[in-house]
């Protein structure tokens, strides 16, 4: 009787070993293929080539990258890649995909592109408003029109573009406010991995660095576009009554006055302050003052009140304000 009821089950035996051996062949060439090792032999295919008797006015780069975004000397070496940026700087600003900058009469947009997006704008924007497009060299990132050039390059920030429309010279305003509206309207569509598409090189980034016990910030671009730069985003940030103020500017000297309360006294506890001489929290005016190098600037916090500005306190301010040229 027991033998009757293993029959059944003996008869699965061939029928399970079929299916092993079937779905084992699949695990190579079928449903499964393991391809590790396909790609080992790949070769390259051979370069597109159009007909000679095509029609070479229908074709164009469909992003040129002008070499204006190459600012800065090339690395031989290979460099440490460091995390993307963040589209908010640490104080919490959220810049406009389009800012004005200005240093005395010289006017000129940032646009949170980079050059390889902003380039293809400008040349629609040209051609849009019939400017009479006399020259045009994606290269060198400028478009000469009947009415006035425009020009690009990299900003300060990685990621983004400086977009100037000059005459002589001189910035012209209606081409620079129609370029502003011009460029708005198509924030929109901007992709925002543009913000991070444009690194930096070791050779350009902002270093913190000690010098004789003091701290300063090392910048490798010219005084005027860093002061613009710390201008607008000084205007925007420090604007908190008794916590940090900007008292005055001076784009003659590159320099401007702050109140502002550092870490250290607003992190200061009770006890700490009922046994100080300071009976409350308090903030002191500092010189934050630009020194131009040729190309590069730096950047020093000068104190200008009666309490002491520790080494500390110093490279803590200069790290908030750097942080705006990241």
């Amino acid at each position: 009787m027991s033998s009757m009821l293993e029959r059944p089950a003996l008869k699965w035996i061939p029928l399970t070993l079929v299916m092993g051996v079937a779905l084992a062949g699949c695990a190579r060439e079928g449903f499964y293929d393991d391809r590790n090792l396909d790609y080992t032999d790949v070769r390259p295919a051979p370069p597109l080539v159009l007909p000679e008797s095509r029609n070479t006015q229908r074709y164009n780069d469909a992003m040129p990258v002008p070499q204006a975004a190459l600012q800065g000397s090339r690395v031989d070496g290979a460099a440490d890649v460091a995390p993307p940026p963040s589209l908010s700087m640490g104080s919490g600003l959220q810049p406009e995909f389009v800012e004005r900058r200005q240093v005395g009469s010289d006017v000129w947009l940032v646009v949170a592109a980079d050059t390889g997006a902003v380039w293809p704008q400008l040349e629609a924007f040209a051609q849009s408003r019939g400017l009479g497009i006399q020259r045009s060299d994606a290269n060198q990132g400028v478009i000469e029109t009947n009415q006035a050039t425009l020009s690009l390059q990299s900003a300060l920030r990685a990621g983004s573009s400086e977009v100037r429309c000059e005459q002589g010279g001189r910035s012209v305003a209606n081409c620079l406010d129609a370029l502003e509206e011009y460029l708005g309207a198509r924030s929109a569509t901007a992709s925002a991995s543009s913000w991070n598409a444009q690194r930096l090189s070791n050779a350009r980034t902002v270093e913190i660095r000690q010098q004789n016990g003091a701290w300063e910030v090392a910048i490798p671009q010219t005084a005027e576009r860093v002061w613009a730069e710390l201008d607008h985003y000084l205007t925007l940030d420090f604007t908190v009554e008794n916590r940090r103020e900007l008292l005055e500017k001076s784009p003659e000297n590159y320099s401007f006055l702050v109140n502002y309360m550092t870490a250290s006294e607003e992190s200061r506890n009770p006890i700490e302050v009922v046994f100080s001489r300071d009976v409350r929290r308090m903030t002191q005016n500092i010189r934050l003052v630009l020194e131009p190098q040729g190309n590069q600037s730096v950047l020093r916090a000068i104190n200008e009140s009666d309490r002491e500005l520790s080494a500390d306190d110093q490279r803590e301010l200069l790290e908030r304000v750097s942080g705006y040229l990241r």
